[in-house]
């Protein structure tokens, strides 16, 4: 064997392989009393074992093999009782040590050696585990499956709002998209393995009476006992028996009810205890206040009441003292911050050129009670995802996107936050810092209790929520994010949708000494020579793409089809269609992605024809425009927008096919009011990708 095969064969783990087979031989194999000892033994410490950690784990998926280990035990229990079964009923007439010290001391000294005593305590640990514990946790899982597969769509909209408000990346998206499905699969699991669990409890109660029956008749038949000493030989060892699989059993039961009604949270139920259950000394006071009265009345036991009761005071005390401790001490509370300190201050100075307002591409306003969002020195959950998104849209629009400058305006409410363009305002909202966005997809029919408002970036219905209500709104099937994620997200749509107006003269030189550095010979002939293209029509061309929702990652191809068509033809539209189609690949791949079906809806014949017939030269513009008529442009404006909204549902997206003569023509009339609609041409469309007609507009 050489060192590769060696190292492949060490890396094979032959555990599970080793316990089945050992499983498979105790079904088959006679095992001595001391073996089942050990077995025993074993088989109540990988109970202990697994509730510690089902205690400890912090979020269920940290243990998300449990479900399969859950099965194992249940087998191995199982194969258990049938090689103790073969020992009692072949060794029982010997004596209560036939079978073992661990099924003995069961038998003897947990029960007392009493036969009725043994079964009563059988019997209420069945109800316990059966009736109470296991029915409970499977209706727990079962209902947890359901829900966990319902937030599922939920949930990936979640994560596809942090990734493109640049919250996230595309690795920490892929871990949080794997993350879902393995809690869809790990309930989805658990309400199957919670099955097994039962059917134990179920095989338990069969095996006992089995045992009981079948060691009396071998006893007094077989080997010729007294009724009365088969009868107490064989009860001690089947009831001993049968609570060393049991207490296992019940423990398990507990572990898989854990497991399924914890809640995910970053504290394991310790730590949740002690931060939920004595967070307040109300409750503990009126304990306390309840024991003592319990203690006064004459016929009550006074001594365990009365120290309970100061316990409880001692402990109200403790809470309440640690309480008025962090009141009076908080710590990056938002209340402590004074707007002016932070984010602006005033120096008595003369007046200059330095007092003249300057014209930020972009700035965010914020009233004071937003000022926790953005950080005393502007380093705060917001300033950084800010950061993120302008970093993700350079990155995919091809060009440095302008720093956001953030600023406190006092004369805006607490909550209310303002996004200006060119000192213009575009976009206002009002937030609340302390509580959770629930957004509605649009299909869930369930009213949460909270403040019910619009989603400031895309209008849909929503729920301001307490930070409590978080996961049961994700259960609901509800997109919830924090404050800072919903203004992160409402200024990325505002950039994305308003880049044309970011990028000028000088963004357009800083691109082409970029481009120089690769291709200098490229730039040259763009920009100097008999056919050079001026530098104010190479930034309308830029301007007029970024408003199409094209991206100017390909500068190279750009500058290349520019010099070509430039030389051809002095019109800009002519130059703007002929650099589109040299586009065209990166078009569909932005739109599309990989996909080789491209969905696209036409017009019909008459309304194509109509539109054609009412294209005119506008000669004080020096362009073509379409004119129509108010009630037909809003007739066509209804058909795309019911088109879009179509689109939306069937998570598709919405193309419009025209032909070159009105591609233009329709963008500039339509696309304002519908942004997320692409006009596009017949020449438009790649050789290798194919037409898929959904819709026509008539």
């Amino acid at each position: 064997m050489n060192m590769h095969s060696l190292g492949n064969f060490r890396k094979f783990n032959f555990g599970i392989l080793i316990l089945i087979i050992s499983m498979l031989a105790m079904t088959i194999l006679p095992l001595p009393p001391f073996l089942l000892d050990l077995l025993f033994s074993f088989n109540i410490t990988l109970s202990l074992v697994i509730l510690m950690v089902c205690v400890y784990v912090s979020r269920p998926l940290e243990f998300s093999i449990f479900p399969t280990i859950l099965l194992v035990t249940t087998l191995l229990r199982l194969t258990l009782n049938i090689a103790s079964t073969r020992v009692v009923l072949l060794h029982g007439h010997q004596g209560p040590g036939a079978a073992g010290q661990v099924i003995k001391a069961f038998g003897e000294v947990v029960i007392g050696g009493s036969f009725v005593v043994g079964m009563i305590v059988f019997a209420i640990l069945m109800i316990i585990n059966f009736v109470v514990v296991t029915k409970g946790a499977g209706r727990v899982s079962e209902v947890s499956a359901r829900f966990t597969l319902d937030a599922m769509p939920g949930k990936q909209m979640a994560i596809d709002a942090d990734l493109n408000a640049g919250v996230i990346n595309q690795e920490e998206a892929k871990k949080r998209r794997l993350e879902v499905t393995q809690e869809a699969d790990f309930y989805g699991a658990m309400d199957g393995a919670s099955k097994f669990v039962r059917g134990d409890a179920i095989a338990g109660l069969l095996i006992l009476f089995i045992n009981l029956i079948g060691g009396i008749i071998i006893g007094v038949f077989q080997y010729h006992l007294p009724l009365s000493l088969a009868v107490k030989n064989f009860s001690l060892l089947t009831i001993g028996d049968g609570l060393v699989a049991q207490i296992p059993s019940l423990l398990m039961s507990i572990s898989a009810a854990i497991m399924v009604t914890r809640v995910n949270n970053e504290q394991d139920i310790s730590q949740q205890t002690l931060s939920q259950l004595f967070s307040d000394p109300k409750p503990l006071m009126v304990t306390s206040s309840v024991l003592l009265i319990l203690a006064m009345i004459p016929s009550m036991p006074h001594f365990p009441f009365i120290v309970l009761a100061l316990l409880s005071g001692a402990a109200a005390y403790l809470v309440s003292v640690r309480k008025n401790t962090l009141k009076a001490n908080p710590k990056g509370t938002a209340h402590n911050i004074k707007p002016n300190e932070v984010l602006r201050k005033h120096e008595n100075t003369e007046l200059d050129w330095d007092e003249v307002v300057s014209s930020d591409r972009i700035a965010l306003e914020i009233g004071y009670g937003l000022i926790s969002l953005v950080g005393v020195n502007k380093d705060g959950v917001l300033v950084n995802r800010i950061k993120a998104i302008r970093k993700k849209l350079s990155h995919e629009l091809g060009f440095l996107i302008p720093t956001v400058h953030i600023k406190d305006n006092l004369n805006l409410s607490a909550n209310h936050y303002r996004m200006y363009l060119k000192n213009v305002v575009i976009a206002e909202a009002e937030i609340h810092p302390d509580m959770n966005l629930a957004i509605n997809p649009g299909h869930i029919k369930h009213i949460l209790s909270g403040i019910l408002c619009k989603d400031p970036t895309f209008g849909l219905d929503a729920c301001w929520i307490a930070a409590n209500q978080r996961d049961y709104a994700h259960g609901l099937g509800y997109t919830v994010v924090d404050a800072s994620t919903v203004v992160a997200t409402h200024l990325n749509h505002i950039i994305r949708t308003n880049a044309c107006h970011l990028i000028g003269y000088d963004e357009v030189q800083q691109l082409l000494n970029k481009l120089a550095s690769t291709t200098p010979k490229l730039v040259e002939t763009l920009t100097s020579g008999p056919q050079a293209v001026p530098l104010s029509i190479i930034v309308t061309v830029l301007q007029r793409l970024l408003q199409s929702d094209i991206p100017i990652i390909d500068m190279r191809t750009i500058a290349e089809k520019m010099i070509d068509s430039w030389s051809k033809s002095k019109d800009i539209d002519h130059l703007i269609e002929s650099v589109r189609i040299a586009l065209k690949h990166l078009i569909i791949y932005s739109i599309c992605s990989n996909k080789r079906e491209v969905p696209v809806a036409v017009l019909d014949n008459d309304l194509a024809q109509i539109l054609h017939k009412s294209i005119q030269q506008n000669t004080d513009a020096g362009e073509r425009v379409v004119i129509l008529e108010p009630t037909l442009t809003e007739r066509i404006y209804s058909r795309l927008l019911e088109y879009v909204q179509k689109c939306e549902v069937d998570s598709m997206p919405a193309i419009m096919l025209v032909t070159s003569e009105l591609r233009g023509l329709l963008e500039k009339l339509f696309k304002p009011g519908i942004p997320s609609i692409h006009f596009l041409s017949h020449n438009e469309i790649p050789e290798d990708r194919h037409l898929n007609i959904v819709a026509k507009i008539g």
